[in-house]
């Protein structure tokens, strides 16, 4: 096991080598996966837009969920995010990929929304009066602001931790701060009406004010998740053996164990609000997932993204152990997956339940390329903030 001697150089804490090879087989599995979507899209085009949809958005919130968490540990100082801070910066720089893998989803609008076409919405008095809003050319505006000013902070970031490495100023900590301070509160606003574009206006005659929030919840389980996976990976090889210790799992399974259960509850509070109303323009929506098969998803949902994460995850012991955790967060991070197809799908397919293979071809070509571009950004660095104030502390060294 390797041993860290302060103060800690660059050198000391250099990526492994074998991340080089871990971003290889990750390009290999991702040009197979693009391989088999591209020929789906050729075989099934309108499942071809249904599914990348769900896979764009399981490796947005990825990478938008890191950036949520990086500007939350510049905000919190706390331990955990010291020791991830470069795992999370990776994460986030690899948001203007995201952007630009978001182009098949704009050239398909019109198989997604039924607000994209004219022809539907034509007559509707609602669809007519979202309009303004719900127009191609002022969404994909939005989604491409999205992604340049959460790019914008990702990058202002590590640029600024990177020159804390460099200098040792102490002064760069505040300057951090200050702009995570902004950059949370526009990171939650955003993601909102992210989650109102992409998901929620897939039906266009219903709405929720908690949608938004619950989309916002499921980033930071999606991030959390990801770095959970990523620790276990690091801590299996020198240098980062010795600095992912007990205490610091124990921290990241207590966060995942925290948006578990403020994603559940943002979700029975969206379901029960409804309930009670009785209207038949929000009840559609749940009917729709509630019957022809898709209960079962939605009992599924229940059970195994919401029980089996909180009673497990109430045990001490499977907090700090690293590999257990990291099973837990697989999981979590596979019903991730799941409530997005549960969200989107039975929009087009609510008569019964279907899954296509695209389903799972697409997510595994964009994750394949996408893990391939962060293990380069992780690549890029010493893979710990050396000269950030209180580090010693953080790592539980005297």
């Amino acid at each position: 096991m390797t041993t860290l001697h302060f103060p800690i150089h660059t050198e000391d804490v250099a990526p492994p080598g074998a991340l080089a090879g871990f971003g290889g087989k990750a390009l290999l599995v991702g040009a197979v996966g693009a391989a088999a979507t591209v020929a789906g899209f050729v075989l099934a085009p309108a499942e071809f837009f249904q599914a990348y949809l769900v896979a764009w958005l399981l490796w947005y919130t990825v990478a938008s969920g890191c950036l949520g968490f990086l500007l939350l540990q510049h905000l919190s100082g706390g331990a955990w995010g010291l020791a991830a801070r470069r795992i999370l910066e990776a994460g986030a720089r690899t948001l203007p990929f995201i952007g630009l893998a978001a182009v098949p989803l704009f050239l398909g609008m019109k198989e997604l929304f039924l607000w994209a076409d004219p022809a539907h919405v034509h007559g509707d008095p609602l669809l007519e009066g979202k309009a303004p809003y719900l127009n191609v050319p002022f969404f994909i505006g939005r989604t491409l602001f999205a992604i340049a000013l959460f790019s914008f902070f990702a990058y202002a970031l590590s640029a600024k931790s990177r020159r804390q490495d460099a200098t040792g100023d102490p002064a760069i900590r505040g300057s951090m701060h200050n702009l995570s301070a902004v950059g949370l509160l526009l990171w939650v606003v955003v993601n909102t009406f992210m989650g109102f574009d992409w998901l929620m206006s897939l039906d266009p005659h219903w709405f929720s004010s908690l949608y938004g929030g619950i989309f916002v919840a499921g980033q930071a389980l999606a991030g959390m998740t990801f770095v959970i996976l990523i620790v276990n990976w690091l801590r299996q090889r020198e240098p980062m053996d010795a600095v992912f210790s007990r205490r610091l799992s124990h921290d990241f399974g207590k966060l995942l164990f925290a948006f578990v259960m403020f994603w559940t509850y943002l979700s029975i509070s969206q379901f029960i609000i409804m309930w009670q109303g009785n209207l038949p323009e929000e009840a559609i929506w749940f009917q729709h997932r509630f019957h022809g098969g898709w209960g079962w998803v939605a009992a599924a949902i229940l059970v195994f993204h919401f029980f089996f994460p909180f009673l497990i995850l109430l045990s001490r012991s499977v907090k700090e152990r690293t590999k257990t955790l990291a099973r837990v967060a697989a999981f979590v991070l596979f019903m991730r997956f799941v409530d997005l197809v549960w969200l989107s799908r039975p929009t087009w397919h609510h008569e019964s339940f279907s899954i296509h293979w695209l389903y799972f071809a697409a997510p595994i070509a964009l994750g394949g390329l996408w893990l391939f571009l962060f293990s380069r950004e992780l690549a890029k660095g010493p893979l710990l903030p050396v000269n950030a104030p209180n580090l010693q502390e953080a790592l539980g060294h005297e």
